[in-house]
């Protein structure tokens, strides 16, 4: 869960985001050494009384200057690229949960059972309990079990959405007639919350996302809690 004045990402909750926070801070480190690389040479230029005769033709700092960047690319190409195969990849999901976008709410069919579905609507705050969050809870959240992979099939009813979990490290596109999927893996039982990242109207903001992550014997007992009340 973001708190105010946040820096850096959310906790990881899934594989996949350890994984992209390992190569954020790969990648930050590098753009730090650069960029005090860069200040050293600026300030060393601007402060110096000595002048080189030979700055305006020197092969060999131009074979440096040439190769270093190309080395330097490739050290950030090779893990992004690794990454982006991993969250393409899906095998064998335990659960198959489709994530319809309307305007201005998300709903919820588990496939696998026969009549399992339902909306999500954002909770208004005059109807918030203490301990829930202003405009990130949800009257019916997405219950998943933990360490199980889970794939969803993210489509929209009429115009674009995005399906987002920070902490899950998901993204996708919501987009009418057509039909994304996504998966993961929850490392850690808990509630996790995302929001539709991609303006699709007047209340844009009032679609908010809550998954949570239980134990598996938890999620059989609140499936056949559900399946009893459709």
């Amino acid at each position: 869960m973001a708190h105010p004045s946040q820096l850096g990402f959310q906790d990881a909750a899934s594989p996949v985001m350890e994984e992209l926070l390992h190569f954020h801070d790969h990648a930050l480190m590098i753009v730090f050494l650069i960029s005090t690389l860069v200040l050293y040479i600026i300030v060393a230029m601007v402060t110096t009384k000595l002048t080189n005769k030979f700055i305006l033709d020197s092969q060999e700092i131009e074979i440096i200057w040439t190769l270093l960047p190309a080395i330097i690319l490739i050290l950030i190409a090779l893990p992004s690229l690794r990454i982006l195969y991993l969250m393409d990849e899906i095998n064998d999901p335990h659960l198959t949960i489709k994530a319809m976008g309307h305007q201005w709410y998300w709903s919820y069919e588990y496939t696998d059972y026969e009549d399992l579905g339902f909306d999500s609507y954002m909770v208004p705050t005059q109807d918030l309990t203490p301990g829930q969050f202003r405009l990130l809870e949800t009257d019916h959240r997405m219950v998943i079990p933990v360490e199980s992979p889970i794939r969803v099939l993210v489509s929209a009813e009429d115009v674009l959405h995005s399906w987002a979990v920070p902490s899950l490290g998901v993204k996708m596109d919501a987009v009418p007639g057509r039909l994304n999927q996504t998966a993961f893996i929850t490392s850690r039982p808990g509630v996790f919350y995302g929001q539709c990242s991609e303006i699709c109207g007047a209340n844009h903001s009032f679609m908010p996302i809550v998954v949570e992550a239980v134990p598996l014997e938890h999620f059989e007992n609140w499936s056949f809690i559900m399946l009893q009340d459709a």
